[in-house]
């Protein structure tokens, strides 16, 4: 296994040695319960809690480490997204009408759709971008800060003005599970009402990620149990904590929040090269039946062989030891605008060097001719 050339990090990212090192130490030496006990050792795991906080209050420019929320991933800070907006007394009469688009991801549609509110699609332009004449009439937007299958930023700051101008009582909510790989956040500037994405895309365990919330005081938790509950005040009565507490209910996925600060320490000094990606376009694009997708500048690239099946293209590679996506990337919707049922990417992380690309272009020219 140590000899595959693993070329799938937008799908998840390799572990850098601080993340597994920070926590074997904390299972071995340092577990325990956080917000549950007044021990030295629970004292200290609730100080690594509110340092990783912190760190990605830093890491995404929030204002206030209550704004900053631990979920189970990209997909479950998305799905509580529609819980917790679902549960607004303005939408206790009528369903919101919430805009997508062809870019999102699954996680950023379905849980909409299954809400049963109203949907209304934002049109995209000739370059598959979002079309800034199109800004649709919305209770809720959904925004996709980067295409898992384009890899390429948008820039949210003027998208969200623009949402705004258009709809000044929208609730916006952004998708930034790809974006926050390659690109800075800052939360205060973009002014989005939640931004969502996974520690398993940058570098952390899978089981944690992110739910910014811009004003969690406006909001009543989705989630109930142990650790939100300041006191219970009768039968069926209770008050609870303040954010973030009151949205964190139950056991945290401590181990991976340890995790999540090394990712961060790592990622903010170690981007992945994307000189490697424009390589390997330069080189493939030379490749008549390699009918690439993605721009030369895109964080990824992606592509489609004509007369070969992706399924059997990424078999025959992945026999030779080059490990990639092939599939509709969980974005249909956008597959279908192409007119393709799947496509082949590739993306690289930290850990990739030129000699990996290199022998993975050989691999896959071989494959093809």
């Amino acid at each position: 296994m140590n000899n595959i050339i693993y070329l799938d990090a937008a799908a998840t990212a390799l572990k850098p040695e601080s993340v597994i090192t920070a926590e074997m130490n904390f299972l071995r030496d340092e577990y325990a319960n956080s917000g549950r006990g007044i021990c030295p050792r629970a004292a200290a795991v609730d100080a690594s809690i509110a340092k990783a906080r912190q760190k990605v209050a830093n890491f995404i420019g929030a204002e206030s480490t209550e704004q900053i929320i631990f979920t189970s991933g990209a997909t479950d800070g998305l799905n509580r997204v529609v819980h917790l907006v679902s549960a607004l007394p303005k939408f206790q009469s009528k369903k919101p009408i919430v805009a997508v688009s062809d870019l999102d991801h699954h996680s950023a549609r379905l849980p909409w759709m299954e809400s049963g509110a109203g949907i209304v699609i934002w049109q995209l332009g000739e370059t598959f971008n979002y079309d800034m004449s199109k800004v649709p009439v919305a209770d809720v937007v959904v925004i996709t800060a980067m295409s898992n299958v384009l890899g390429l930023p948008i820039n949210v700051t003027d998208l969200i003005k623009a949402v705004r101008k258009k709809n000044p009582d929208a609730l916006v909510i952004v998708d930034a599970a790809q974006y926050v790989v390659h690109n800075q956040i800052i939360a205060k500037d973009w002014d989005a009402d939640f931004i969502c994405f996974s520690g398993h895309k940058i570098g952390a365990d899978t089981g944690v990620g992110v739910m910014y919330m811009k004003s969690p005081d406006d909001f009543f938790p989705d989630k109930f149990g142990g650790g939100m509950v300041n006191k219970i005040t009768g039968a069926m009565s209770c008050t609870l904590n303040v954010a973030p507490d009151k949205f964190e209910a139950g056991t945290l996925p401590i181990t991976q929040i340890i995790g999540l600060h090394k990712a961060i320490d790592y990622l903010s000094e170690h981007r992945p090269n994307l000189d490697l990606i424009k390589y390997l376009y330069d080189r493939l694009s030379k490749i008549s039946r390699i009918k690439i997708i993605t721009s030369r500048n895109a964080a990824m690239l992606t592509f489609y062989i004509e007369g070969m099946h992706v399924l059997d293209f990424g078999a025959i590679v992945g026999a030779r030891g080059v490990c990639l996506r092939v599939g509709n990337m969980c974005a249909g919707w956008l597959h279908n605008l192409l007119g393709l049922s799947g496509t082949v990417r590739i993306s690289v992380g930290t850990w990739n060097t030129m000699d990996d690309v290199r022998k993975a272009a050989d691999i896959i020219e071989e494959a093809v001719k």
